[in-house]
């Protein structure tokens, strides 16, 4: 069974282009950490072109976490800059790169419509 780490990574390969990334360029390695293993993902960004591989290179922003964070980052279930605010993801490097393939990462599960509902008094509904 492929878990959502690695069926986020194949998707975004496979696409080849990504119209939300037109205006980016860099490279940026996410750092999986789990113990002692480390788990690469290296994302090859020219203006929308991507390209995924799971290489330990050089890269314009790299970020650690843990492989559970990604999971969740992958299905929804948990917010990007959220976590990055948190300080359960630690950045190095060019931080718009990591602002920028937040967009990427889909919505909670029970989102209806590309936007979040506020309330009244700021909770999502």
């Amino acid at each position: 069974m492929v878990d959502a780490t690695t069926r986020f990574f194949e998707d975004l390969d496979r696409r080849e282009y990504e119209p939300l990334l037109a205006k980016s360029s860099g490279i940026l390695r996410w750092d999986l950490q789990e113990g002692a293993r480390t788990t690469h993902w290296l994302l090859r960004i020219d203006h929308g072109r991507v390209q995924v591989s799971q290489e330990d290179q050089e890269a314009d922003a790299v970020v650690g976490t843990s492989p559970e964070l990604f999971d969740d980052l992958a299905t929804g279930r948990e917010d990007g800059i959220a976590a990055l605010l948190r300080g359960d993801l630690a950045v190095t490097g060019d931080l718009r790169l990591v602002v920028q393939l937040d967009r990427l990462f889909p919505g909670p599960p029970d989102t209806r419509g590309p936007r979040r509902h506020f309330g009244a008094h700021g909770e999502v509904r």
